[in-house]
């Protein structure tokens, strides 16, 4: 697959603490890129240089050739979007109104809110489970409840390129499979997914492309069925663990052994 998403030669800090040195990467255009890897060892600051809340401090992040820093906010944000680990929403906002904020980078001083732009909003509230709470404000929300909220307004960005850190967040077992399995639906329709997942199991099922990093450098990438072992475990999670076929997925599936056992 191509890659119009890339990173190279990055270097990222932040201040003296130096997070990864020359990292590359592509990204799989159209592909569900799922990245995991220990606590710290960079794979949320990975995401922040691809949407330019970080700067390099060497190397550049390149989308379609051009370093992500040279595009105009609006510009980038009708390609991007991103929804980070902690948002924060306005004071009394409601959900409808949130969610509709995805719709900012399509705005203009020329246009004015339009049938898409409505439509739009209605889609994203109901792939994410929150129509009902259309009205209500953010904050007396769950904390399950406003993480969907936030996944609708990403989803109303309707951007090609969909990134998301740790977006299983908050969410309960059942939300958690019905977030990733609309994420490989948007992925079925032609847009790029990039999250951050914490369970190796759910980013084997899901994904097509893996990304395994450790102190800031990748360790493997490719299909999970093409680098998932026992030896990659161990040297990414240090976790000793036999891998069996997922009994419904026929993915690889982690069981970790213990000592003893």
């Amino acid at each position: 697959m191509s890659a119009r998403l890339t990173a190279r030669e990055i270097t990222l800090r932040y201040g003296d603490r130096v997070v990864a040195t020359r990292l590359s990467l592509d990204i799989p255009d159209g592909a569900f890129t799922a990245i995991v890897g220990p606590n710290a060892c960079g794979k949320s600051t990975l995401l922040r240089a691809f949407v330019r809340l970080l700067r390099p401090a060497e190397g550049q992040v390149e989308l379609d050739g051009r370093e992500v820093g040279s595009y105009p906010s609006k510009e980038l944000a009708r390609q991007i979007g991103f929804l980070p680990q902690d948002p924060l929403a306005p004071d009394d906002v409601k959900v409808r109104q949130l969610v509709a904020r995805g719709r900012f980078p399509h705005q203009s001083l020329l246009s004015l809110w339009s049938e898409r732009d409505e439509r739009a909003v209605t889609e994203a509230m109901a792939a994410a489970g929150v129509t009902e709470l259309a009205g209500r404000p953010v904050q007396e929300l769950s904390g399950g409840q406003r993480q969907r909220v936030w996944i609708a307004m990403a989803l109303a960005q309707q951007t090609p390129y969909l990134l998301l850190d740790e977006p299983t967040s908050f969410l309960d077992i059942t939300h958690q499979y019905q977030l990733l399995r609309l994420l490989a639906q948007l992925r079925d329709q032609g847009r790029t997914v990039i999250a951050v997942l914490h369970d190796i199991n759910q980013a084997c099922r899901f994904a097509d492309h893996l990304v395994a990093m450790r102190d800031g450098r990748v360790v493997a990438e490719g299909g999970p069925a093409d680098i998932v072992d026992a030896a990659l475990i161990k040297d990414v999670f240090d976790l000793p663990s036999v891998i069996v076929p997922d009994p419904v997925a026929a993915t690889p599936m982690v069981v970790p052994t213990l000592q003893g056992e």
